[in-house]
């Protein structure tokens, strides 16, 4: 740990470790000193950087699996609450007497209330502790479970689903992302652990269709809310053993301009975009006024970092050219993989007369293919070299989506769906973890809190986006012709996303050769 690091978290070099001089120049590209995350006890220290006394003893390896378990159910269940919905539509809609575009909106509320405050949330775990926040965006997220299941209209489902849940959310997952960036610092013990994690993000992104729609179709929909309620008190049990690595900093600031020009910014952007079906001038308006809005941010955390003041989050995260390549990746990724899922599960309920179950059984060949290859996550890592694996993912998910259209244009049968969901999901498992390592790795301890929100909220961008281009483009519709040309533009989207991952390093990511491609 750095004696920046070390003074930033309150820790003193009376405490037993011996100071360290900072590297000449940090990841980011700035003059800023950063350093590798620490490694276990026992092995050579990355860099000559000393390894903080309360970090994770290879002798514990038990209690790290432990530690691993509610992080990576709190992934699951995040990524489950952002899909689920989509083979409830039909039953939400008429049970609640709203519509289709209804219940699009509260899907993407959700999405977008966590990307917008991923950031804050990020942000504020070292002010108050990762564990706590952890635990207090867990209550959130439980409280608004609770009142989505007994919601009496789309208002009060908004208010538990997007806000309540959205807002836990936002809390609780930049804890699980430097938590383990920290514990695990072996680059392939970290591969492992993201791994797993990831993995259960995309099987709760993929499943959450399946699993919704059995208990939709068994019980009801509100009854899929409870199930979220019981895995938040699960994950609160387990989460005892997990012990914050780093003491919390009372004194750190918090941006609150920043954070409600940016969050703002944000919510303008996608709901101009859910606008367009009903004026395009709203839509302009709306883009404008958050196009506006973000740059008056980017104005406002220059003059703050110029004036010597702690910004929401710093210019110098975005000198990393590695690391913004990876949020590109990333935000594409979630865009591809929540906007398919959207549009394949309203296309199949709405149009051709699914039920739930019947939607979801379809999605389990995209829960395969998740399933598979974000579970060889960890064995991938030592073969490939993360762009390796990105730009194979890429092609996959493509390819997944060119044969979603031929076989629905081609081929009436319900499973016709299966074999491009099952690329889907075989591509998107192959990359999504690789990803999240190449943007954490590409900075050092000190900067993981404001990283780890950072690339969250890119990812979760990518997702509200997804529901929200895809979706205005099939709901103005509703018909094979808007379902096609849905599908078309998230392949063009996807091409972009392969752009980006062909100009990724070709060796594994670390903080020193992220730092050597400089910024651009």
């Amino acid at each position: 740990m750095t004696l920046r690091s070390q003074r930033r978290h309150g820790i003193s070099p009376a405490m037993g470790e011996k100071p360290v001089r900072p590297l000449k120049s940090g990841a980011s590209g700035s003059s800023r000193p950063s350093s590798r995350t620490p490694s276990f006890p026992g092995e050579p220290p990355a860099g000559g950087v000393q390894h903080d006394s309360r970090m994770a003893d290879p002798s514990t390896s038990g209690s790290l699996r432990a530690v691993l378990v509610p992080l990576a159910l709190a992934q699951f269940i995040c990524s489950f609450a952002g899909s689920n919905m989509t083979v409830m539509i039909n039953d939400i809609s008429r049970d609640l007497h709203t519509t289709v575009q209804g219940v699009q909106i509260s899907i993407t509320l959700f999405l977008l209330v966590m990307a917008a405050l991923m950031i804050p949330g990020g942000k504020v775990t070292d002010r108050y502790g990762r564990k706590r926040c952890f635990l207090a965006g867990l209550a959130l997220y439980g409280v608004g479970a609770v009142l989505s299941a007994f919601s009496p209209g789309l208002g009060v489902l908004i208010l538990g689903n997007s806000i309540f849940e959205g807002v836990g959310t936002a809390l609780l997952i930049p804890p699980v992302y430097i938590l383990t960036t920290l514990l695990f610092a072996d680059f392939t013990a970290r591969a492992r652990a993201f791994g797993a994690i990831m993995a259960m993000a995309g099987i709760g992104g993929a499943a959450g269709p399946l699993i919704g729609g059995l208990i939709t179709s068994a019980i009801s929909w509100r009854a899929a809310f409870g199930f979220q309620a019981v895995v938040v008190v699960v994950i609160i049990l387990f989460s005892r053993k997990i012990t914050d690595p780093l003491p919390v900093n009372p004194a750190r600031h918090l941006d609150v301009g920043g954070a409600v020009l940016s969050a703002t910014g944000l919510v303008l952007v996608v709901m101009g975009i859910l606008l367009a079906k009903v004026d395009v001038w709203l839509l302009l308006a709306f883009l404008l006024a958050g196009g506006l809005l973000l740059l008056w941010f980017f104005l406002w955390i220059r003059a703050k970092e110029r004036a010597g003041r702690e910004p929401l989050v710093s210019l110098a995260l975005f000198r990393n050219r590695t690391a913004n390549l990876g949020m590109v990746t990333q935000n594409i990724q979630w865009l591809l993989l929540m906007g398919s899922s959207f549009v394949v599960a309203t296309y199949l309920q709405v149009v051709k007369g699914y039920s739930a179950m019947a939607t979801g059984v379809i999605f389990t060949s995209a829960t395969a293919g998740l399933l598979v290859s974000s579970l060889a996550a960890g064995r991938l890592a030592k073969r490939r070299a993360q762009r390796t694996l990105i730009v194979a993912g890429f092609l996959l998910t493509i390819a997944g989506v060119g044969v979603l259209l031929v076989m629905a244009w081609w081929v009436p049968n319900p499973w016709s769906s299966a074999p491009g969901l099952l690329l889907i999901g075989l591509g998107l498992g192959v990359m999504l973890t690789p990803s999240v390592n190449v943007v954490q790795s590409s900075f050092g301890e000190d900067q993981q809190g404001e990283i780890s929100g950072l690339s969250r909220s890119v990812s979760n961008l990518g997702s509200s986006l997804g529901t929200a281009i895809a979706g205005t483009i099939l709901v103005a519709g509703l018909t094979s012709h808007a379902y096609a040309a849905a599908m078309i533009t998230l392949a063009g989207i996807g091409l972009l996303g392969l752009t980006a991952a062909a100009g990724l390093p070709r060796g594994q990511v670390t903080v020193e050769t992220a730092a050597q491609t400089g910024p651009r």
